[in-house]
């Protein structure tokens, strides 16, 4: 029996300035509110509350400039990353970018490793960049973003962006399965049974491949599949004593 594909990339003033001047800060302090952001058009009320609040903490009197708060308040929604996110599950990469930067460029994990698959994929108005995402994918990685970490393991596997390096391919697989990433734990599985990195060692890819059949949620039923598969192909080429340790091992393991 063959051993089942690698999982691929894929599966977050003072109060001399002038009227305009105070308003335009208004705006701004807005702009940062992401809690009122996050909770979206229906709290639009309660916006309104957190608004009369700042009027009254910068001294400002409702008038010809109320149409202008107003309307920064309505745009909090459409300039939040919550929209980023929700134009990036639709397919529109390029209006995703737009809204997604800025929190990637403010150092957001999540928004960074988004950036980052959406570069490597490109097309839907965005131009494919591995180098782009590569960047991005570090910058999360940093921060111990799983998702970043599996996809840099993936691009090292593949030679994208980077030099085909099976060894640094298998140090961002561990990061991630090291923190119960099923995608990245599966793969480790297979590094360890092709022995990609020196002779095969089964009871790691035994340990690995049960982990990630764990891990996967049940919905997932294809990848729960070939983490069940490639445990029993393992385990046709292990003793009783190697499949008991790479069973221990398992129940012993812990996120890090």
């Amino acid at each position: 029996m063959s051993w089942l594909q690698r999982l691929a990339i894929g599966k977050a003033r003072s109060e001399h300035d002038p009227p305009e001047a105070q308003v335009t800060g208004l705006a701004a302090a807005l702009a940062k509110c992401r809690d009122v952001a996050a909770r979206g058009r229906h709290l639009y009320r309660e916006a309104m509350v957190a608004v009369a609040l700042l009027m009254f903490a910068f001294g400002l009197l409702v008038g010809i400039y109320h149409v202008q708060i107003e309307q920064g308040v309505r745009g909090l929604w459409q300039r939040s990353p919550d929209a980023g996110y929700a134009e990036y599950q639709k397919g529109k990469y390029a209006t995703a970018l737009e809204l997604l930067r800025p929190s990637a460029e403010a150092g957001d994990a999540h928004a960074q490793s988004t950036l980052g698959l959406m570069y490597h994929r490109g097309g839907r108005g965005l131009q494919q960049d591995d180098g782009e995402a590569i960047k991005w994918f570090r910058l999360a990685a940093q921060q111990r973003d799983p998702v970043a970490e599996f996809n840099l393991g993936v691009m090292y596997s593949d030679g994208e962006g980077v030099p085909q390096d099976n060894t640094e391919a298998a140090k961002w697989y561990r990061l991630a399965a090291d923190q119960g990433d099923a995608r990245a734990e599966y793969n480790l599985g297979l590094w360890y049974a092709q022995g990609l990195g020196g002779p095969p060692d089964y009871v790691q890819a035994h340990m690995w491949f049960n982990l990630a059949a764990a891990h996967f949620p049940e919905s997932d039923v294809s990848d729960r599949t070939l983490a069940v598969n490639n445990r029993k192909v393992v385990a046709g080429k292990m003793t009783a004593d190697q499949i008991a340790e790479a069973q221990r091992r398992a129940r012993e393991w812990k996120p890090k």
